[in-house]
């Protein structure tokens, strides 16, 4: 019987690494192709920009790298943010009789938006971990459910904040510390607690349990269905902070509020190296690949490559590439 070659240890350090490393090399080299092809590119204003727009999406993508790694999925983020900031811009006006324009109504706006992700992450979870569903089958269904809601909440239009709640809140999106705006700011702070979380807590180490083997999980004493059920929580919880951050930019919500960003939070987590199936993630690799994705569609953007409305095919392009790779390298192994 023939010997069969086994990959060496340092092969197998060297794939490793280049697995590591890969999204990090993407995104220098986008860096460096986009200030080639526009001067404007690395100006502070462009930059800013950037970062502000992916802000929304990398938050929400903090969150579904937990319901990835634990085995899951979240079809449902865009609609949810849709339907969350219906709910917020409707309560936030029928409480300005009550409590004046100002900050508590901010506040209280904050809150119900917090309440609304909450509410429906739980029940994407409850569904899920504790009915039994299949996580594609319920996010699916809840998709539609609330961008149905939103729909018929605007009556097939546009839910407006009130004008002067909407000056006053615009500084949430517009305004920050040290010249960055808050919603960069609160998205570097969810990204810093998402990786101490995924890296030094029980609740991290317990969602790549699962996700590796649920079966094995159990024996190991790991409460299973609330694990699951905390990631969609916290998924909810993290929808509705984007939300926040997302109202005062434009001030209203309709039926067509965060189309295609489960394709964009789904995107990121798999170009950072976060594995579909679970068992492994890394809420780093998603920052990266949301910083990806968003440097690809402002290359597009300021190079006229290619129309804008092709980015959704490009993203899925890539989401296809990212699991294909991923594919490749797990056989090498």
């Amino acid at each position: 019987m023939s010997d069969i070659p086994m990959p060496s240890t340092e092969t197998s350090r060297r794939r490793l690494n280049l697995h590591v490393l890969g999204p990090i090399l993407a995104l220098v080299a986008l860096i460096v192709l986009g200030a080639c092809l526009n001067s404007n590119f690395l100006s502070y204003g462009n930059v800013t920009n950037v970062l502000a727009r992916s802000a929304f999406i990398g938050i929400i993508a903090v969150g579904m790298t937990f319901v990835i790694t634990a085995g899951g999925i979240d079809l449902s983020v865009g609609s949810m943010a849709a339907f969350v900031a219906g709910v917020m811009i409707m309560a936030m006006n029928a409480l300005i009789p009550v409590l004046g324009i100002g900050v508590p109504l901010i506040l209280a706006g904050m809150c119900v938006a917090l309440l609304a992700g909450l509410a429906a992450g739980l029940l994407n979870g409850f569904l899920i971990s504790k009915i039994g569903i299949e996580a594609f089958i319920v996010t699916l269904g809840s998709m539609g459910i609330y961008r149905s809601l939103t729909t018929w909440l605007a009556d097939g239009g546009t839910l407006s904040l009130d004008y002067g709640a909407r000056s006053f809140y615009r500084p949430v999106y517009y305004d920050g510390l040290l010249g960055i705006s808050w919603p960069i700011l609160v998205f570097a702070l969810v990204a810093v607690l998402g990786e101490m979380a995924m890296r030094h807590t029980p609740f991290g180490r317990y969602c790549a349990a699962l996700g590796a083997n649920e079966q094995v999980a159990r024996y190991s004493a790991v409460k299973v269905d609330r694990i699951r059920m905390g990631t969609y929580v916290l998924l909810g919880a993290l929808v509705g902070l984007a939300t926040i951050m997302y109202v005062p930019r434009l001030g209203s919500a309709s039926g067509s509020t965060g189309v295609l960003w489960e394709l964009e939070a789904i995107a990121a987590v798999i170009i950072g190296g976060t594995v579909l199936k679970g068992g492994s993630g890394r809420v780093w690799g998603t920052v990266t690949g949301v910083l990806i994705l968003s440097l690809i569609d402002n290359i597009l953007n300021l190079a006229s490559i290619v129309s804008p409305y092709l980015n959704g095919a490009i993203q899925g392009v890539i989401v296809v590439l990212a699991v294909v790779l991923q594919r490749e390298r797990k056989s090498a192994e």
